[in-house]
């Protein structure tokens, strides 16, 4: 009985000995680089805990902690924050099930479609009307205008990418040739440049009594960037796919249109997803460029907090916690598309 129950710790140990022999000490120089790294480690970890829990002054998180999420949306009106944010766990927990545990597969194949409709009730909770007491986009700051920000823009480019992927292969000169030029001069240009264009070019050429919210014109230039760059990642996709499968889709009479939609395009955005997600989470961090024009969002809002008088100075901790935001949500893209590529089976043999 006692040989049975020490057997397990055992073998841990063994596996994990042997681990280190292999990977980290297996040569003189393996073994004085993982020494070095480790001493590295314990210098900066205990130097960063001192200062954690000794120096830092995170009363600036803490107080300004609304600020942070929310940022100027009434506080009477929070709730609908709330529902939002439980629509959105619910339906990430459901998609989660469907798609590693095959939790309810029934409602599998309505999933895209129940999201695509959630997002105009989401809007609609967050920005009022329709029953519900207004709220300007001025109020809309902090991580809630992050989010809003990175989701319609992954949204509408999306969609977008895939059509100038498309286009980009087309048989039709002028389709193709629109599509190149699009896509080449948007990666020629840097980011700031377009959304500078955005926010202060793209009112001069709208009739005078047109007048775009700056929270469009910020989702409009991150959305055009974006595409261009989802393009190249998707026709990466479709270029992968062998030409006798649309050979033999042709040879059982199907059209292009059902050749695309049906074969080639699910397999080009299944290789794609890594390139896909990577530009996702590139995008959810390029929101913070637009703290430039004076739109609060999470970043914008911490600059807002650090010209507090009481909190001057305090520009390790605040960026420190915007910096943990930011890593939690660009992991957890990560995650979810290592899991769906692992469910989907994309990479293995």
């Amino acid at each position: 009985m006692n040989d049975a129950n020490n057997t397990p710790p055992l073998k841990v140990k063994s596996r994990t000995l042997s681990w280190l022999l292999k990977n980290l000490f297996n040569t003189w120089y393996n073994s004085l680089l993982t020494i070095i790294c480790l001493w590295v480690i314990f210098v900066f970890g205990k130097n960063f805990l001192y200062w954690a829990f000794t120096q830092a002054q995170w009363t600036v998180v803490t107080t300004n902690l609304r600020l942070f999420l929310v940022g100027r949306y009434p506080a009477d009106l929070t709730w609908r924050i709330w529902i939002v944010l439980g629509i959105i766990i619910s339906l990430s927990l459901v998609t989660w099930g469907v798609l590693t545990k095959r939790f309810l597969p029934q409602i599998s194949r309505w999933l895209s479609l129940i999201w695509v409709l959630s997002f105009p009730v989401v809007m609609w909770l967050i920005g009022g009307g329709f029953g519900l007491k207004p709220v300007s986009s001025d109020l809309w700051t902090g991580l809630l205008l992050t989010l809003i920000l990175a989701i319609v823009s992954i949204a509408l480019s999306f969609p977008l990418g895939i059509l100038l992927a498309l286009g980009r292969q087309s048989d039709l000169p002028i389709v193709r040739i629109f599509s190149i030029i699009y896509i080449e001069l948007i990666r020629g240009l840097p980011l700031i440049g377009i959304l500078f264009m955005a926010q202060v070019m793209l009112p001069l050429f709208l009739p005078s009594d047109v007048r775009l919210d700056r929270v469009v014109r910020a989702i409009a230039g991150l959305t055009l960037f974006s595409a261009a760059y989802m393009a190249e990642n998707v026709r990466g996709g479709l270029q992968a796919i062998p030409r006798g499968q649309k050979e033999a889709a042709k040879a059982l009479g199907l059209n292009p249109v059902l050749i695309t939609s049906l074969i080639v395009l699910p397999q080009a955005l299944k290789i794609a997803i890594p390139a896909i997600v990577g530009q996702f989470i590139g995008l959810f961090k390029d929101t913070s460029l637009l703290a430039i024009f004076a739109l609060l969002e999470l970043t914008g809002i911490a600059r807002s907090i650090l010209a507090q008088p009481e909190f001057l100075g305090r520009y390790a901790e605040v960026y420190l916690f915007v910096g943990v935001i930011y890593w939690v949500f660009c992991y957890s893209m990560s995650l979810a598309s290592r899991r769906l590529e692992k469910q989907l089976g994309v990479g293995q043999r």
